[in-house]
């Protein structure tokens, strides 16, 4: 007979719900081993199939603890009667990815028939409380609720090991952002939406990380200089940066980015407004050194000069190339591309939007390497 270890590398590698299933019906010590193993990998799978989440819901529902019941029952919500009135065999909440703001939404809608804004709140907090005091060790964390996740009991065992967060500042305050950072230091993935002023929360989760290597801004138009220099403070680690609307946060931080291995800049400003912060970004980029670049990706930008240099200042690791412009007749085109048939001997993709015509009314004369793909 197969131990328990056996048994859960076995159904850890059956990644078939159906099979899966059936191991329930086994015996006792399958049904424990395969439980957890379910719920981890689909409870949230079927979230569109009215049927089968209304019984997750009822599950979920039935987990609850006496105390959150009697809240809901003291502020007029009545729980739908086909939850379990005895308490589950397994806490199945212990064994669930921690549930982002839409599956959520998505259990409120099922569990209130009818909702208002009080009923809905006060319901959504008790969800949020069972999750985060049952789950330990939760890896990824998509931060989309004016909840206080990090004052629920529990906080600090759930998000202590976090790998991957995502914070939507629309809703989070730098309260919860600086109560995150107390207990959360070992983030590799942060992403940031639409942020335009500087959070001293924000600043101090960033400050706290040990090893943060990747970093994803959504910005709104404003101002983030702290942000910036937050960033440049974790320059030793940072590998793989993204940017939109670039004219929010200060480019000083770009300089420090020293083991940098891809860079993706989105500028999503009105092509035909000057804006001079959106000049001294195309300066930074022009003296910046990325001597491990391997990816470059940039939309919304025509600094095709400055940009030559960036390249110009790489080992010749650069793989792929992404360059997408409104302004398809831009000036230095020739140097650009000249700067990559010299600077890129191990291009692998080169995808541009520059008009060829250009070049050759100018009587460039370029020379790719057999390497270089020839997507113009």
């Amino acid at each position: 007979m197969l131990n328990t270890d056996c048994l859960l590398f076995i159904f850890n590698e059956l990644k078939d719900k159906k099979s899966l299933h059936s191991c329930l019906l086994v015996n006792r010590e399958w049904c424990k081993v395969v439980v957890p193993i379910l719920w981890k990998a689909y409870s949230w799978y079927d979230i569109e199939k009215s049927i089968f989440f209304m019984k997750t819901v009822n599950t979920i529902l039935s987990c609850l603890p006496t105390s959150s019941k009697q809240l809901l029952l003291d502020n007029n919500i009545k729980l739908p009667t086909t939850i379990l009135s005895k308490p589950p065999l397994f806490n199945y909440i212990s064994f669930c990815e921690f549930p982002n703001f839409e599956v959520v939404k998505k259990i409120t809608g099922v569990a209130l028939n009818y909702p208002d804004y009080d009923r809905v709140n006060c319901f959504e907090r008790e969800i949020y409380k069972l999750f985060v005091s049952q789950i330990m060790n939760v890896k990824v964390l998509i931060w989309q609720t004016t909840h206080p996740l990090t004052l629920f009991p529990g906080a600090s065992t759930c998000f202590s090991q976090l790998n991957s967060l995502t914070i939507n500042i629309c809703y989070v305050n730098s309260k919860s952002l600086y109560e995150m950072a107390q207990f959360c230091k070992d983030l590799e993935f942060l992403e940031v939406r639409y942020c335009s002023y500087d959070l001293p929360g924000l600043i101090s989760l960033i400050d706290a990380q040990k090893n943060l290597k990747r970093v994803q801004l959504y910005t709104r138009i404003g101002n983030c200089v702290e942000l910036s220099k937050a960033l440049a403070r974790k320059g030793n680690t940072i590998n793989i940066l993204y940017l939109n609307l670039i004219s929010t946060i200060p480019p000083s931080f770009l300089i420090s980015l020293i083991n940098l291995t891809q860079l993706s800049i989105y500028n999503d400003e009105n092509p035909t407004f000057i804006n001079p912060k959106v000049n001294v970004f195309q300066q930074h980029l022009a003296i910046s050194e990325f001597p491990k670049l391997q990816s470059l990706s940039v939309m919304g930008l025509s600094c095709f000069k400055e940009l030559a240099m960036l390249i110009g200042n790489t080992k010749g690791d650069i793989t792929r190339i992404h360059i997408d412009t409104t302004n398809r007749i831009a000036q230095n085109t020739g140097m650009l591309i000249k700067a990559i048939a010299k600077n890129c001997p191990k291009i692998e993709k080169l995808n541009t939007f520059i008009i060829l015509k250009i070049i050759l009314q100018n009587n460039i004369e370029i020379s790719l390497e057999d390497t270089l793909m020839k997507e113009l």
